[in-house]
C-alpha cells in the first residue's frame, strides 16, 4: 500500500490540506447512483458486530467437528508455536511502540542534530552503539527505528539501530551468558559479530539505498494535535500496524516449525558447511525473540559452536516476522531488499567470528 492511500485511509478530513477541501465539497454535493441506495443499506446494517455474532454461531454449530480437528498432535504444536512467539515478542513489542510515540511526539528535531554525528558515516556506528543500552527486541526495535527517520535521523543509520538493539543489549547478552556457561567466548562473539554487521548494513545502506525504497506511511495524528492526543494516536497506528504484522510472521513460524521434521536437523549436522546453513536458514524460519533464542541455540547441541553462533546472530536480524514488520512499516520495496542482504552479511561475519573467537 502506498504512503498517499495509507494516509487516505487514516486521516479525516482536517487532515487533508486546503487544496482538497473543494474536492470534498463537490463530492458532498454529488447525486447519488441508482445503485448505492441498497449498497449503502446493507453498509449501516452490517458491520463488525454482525460478523462476529455470525462466526459465533458458526463456531457453536459445528464446535464437535471443529474440537475434533483442534485435538491433533500437530495442530497443539502449532497453537504452541504460536502462542509462545507471540508472549515473547509482545511485552517488547509494547515497549517499542510506547518509546517510539515518545520519539515521535516529544522529542524534537534539533536533539538528534545534537546526539549524532552530523557525518552519516559516522552515525551508523554511534547509532549501533546505542543499542547496547537500550533493552528490547526485534519487534521493539522496528517502530523505533521509523520513529528515528520520521525525525530527521539518517536512514543508515537508523537500520543500524534497528539491527543492533536486539542483538547486543544487556538482555540479551545476559540471556547468553547464562545459556553458555561454559563457552563465555559465545557472548563476547555474538557481541562482536552483531555489531560488525549492524554498521556493514548501515554503511551499505548509505552507497547502495536508495530513498525511494522507504516508503514511510504518512502520519496524519501527530499533526496539529495536542502532545497527548498525538502520543495516543501513534500508539494505536504502530500497536495496529506492526501487530498485524507480527501475527502473520508468528503464523508463518509455527506452520514451519511443525512442517519440518526434527530427524532432518541431525543429518544436517553431520556436514559442517550445511549445519550452518542449516542453522541460519532454522533462525529465519523459527522467528525466536532474541531474548529467548540463546537457550533454544544451547539446545541444539549436536551443531557446532559457530553454526549455533550464526543462529544467534541472524536471528534477531532476519526473520519471518521481522521481515514481515519490517514490509509493513517501511515498505515491501525496501522489506525484500534488505532481508536478504542481511542474511548474506550476517551469515559471513559470524562464521569468521566463530573462526576467530570459538
Amino acid at each position: 500500500m502506498s504512503a498517499d492511500t495509507d494516509a487516505a485511509s487514516v486521516g479525516g478530513p482536517e487532515d487533508r490540506p486546503a487544496g482538497g477541501v473543494g474536492l470534498a465539497t463537490s463530492g458532498a454535493s454529488r447525486p447519488e447512483s441508482p445503485g448505492a441506495g441498497p449498497r449503502r443499506w446493507l453498509g449501516d446494517r452490517i458491520g463488525s458486530v454482525e460478523v462476529l455474532a455470525a462466526l459465533l454461531i458458526l463456531l457453536i454449530i459445528f464446535r464437535e467437528p471443529l474440537a475434533a480437528a483442534l485435538d491433533t498432535p500437530r495442530v497443539q504444536t502449532w497453537t504452541t508455536v504460536f502462542v509462545s512467539i507471540m508472549v515473547q515478542a509482545v511485552p517488547f513489542l509494547i515497549f517499542g511502540v510506547l518509546l517510539s510515540a515518545v520519539i515521535a511526539v516529544f522529542v524534537p528535531r534539533s536533539f538528534w542534530a545534537r546526539a549524532l554525528p552530523r557525518h552519516p558515516a559516522l552515525a551508523v556506528p554511534a547509532a549501533s552503539a546505542a543499542g547496547v543500552v537500550l533493552p528490547g527486541c526485534e519487534c521493539g526495535s522496528v517502530p523505533i527505528a521509523g520513529s528515528l527517520i520520521r525525525r530527521g535521523v539518517t536512514p543508515a543509520a537508523a537500520l543500524a539501530f534497528l539491527l543492533a538493539a536486539p542483538a547486543v543489549n544487556p538482555i540479551v547478552l545476559t540471556a547468553t551468558a547464562v545459556a553458555f556457561p561454559n563457552n563465555p567466548g559465545m557472548v563476547l562473539a555474538r557481541g562482536l559479530a552483531s555489531l560488525v554487521v549492524a554498521m556493514v548494513m548501515g554503511w551499505l545502506w548509505l552507497r547502495l539505498g536508495r530513498t525511494e525504497w522507504i516508503r514511510m506511511p504518512r502520519r496524519p495524528e501527530l499533526d496539529d494535535a495536542s502532545r497527548g492526543r498525538a502520543f495516543w494516536g501513534a500508539v494505536r497506528h504502530d500497536v495496529t500496524h506492526a501487530g498485524g504484522f507480527l501475527v502473520l510472521g508468528a503464523m508463518a513460524a509455527a506452520c514451519i516449525n511443525v512442517l519440518v521434521p526434527q530427524r532432518w536437523l541431525q543429518t544436517l549436522a553431520d556436514n559442517p558447511a550445511l549445519s550452518i546453513l542449516a542453522l541460519a536458514l532454522l533462525a529465519v524460519l523459527l522467528s525466536l525473540c532474541s531474548e529467548a533464542d540463546a537457550f533454544v541455540a544451547a539446545s541444539l547441541s549436536q551443531f557446532s559452536l559457530t553454526s549455533r553462533l550464526v543462529f544467534l546472530v541472524v536471528g534477531p536480524m532476519v526473520d519471518l516476522k521481522l521481515i514481515a514488520m519490517q514490509a509493513g512499516v517501511f515498505g515491501r520495496r525496501f522489506a525484500f531488499r534488505f532481508a536478504p542482504a542481511t542474511f548474506v552479511v550476517a551469515l559471513s561475519v559470524a562464521v569468521v567470528a566463530g573462526a576467530v573467537l570459538l
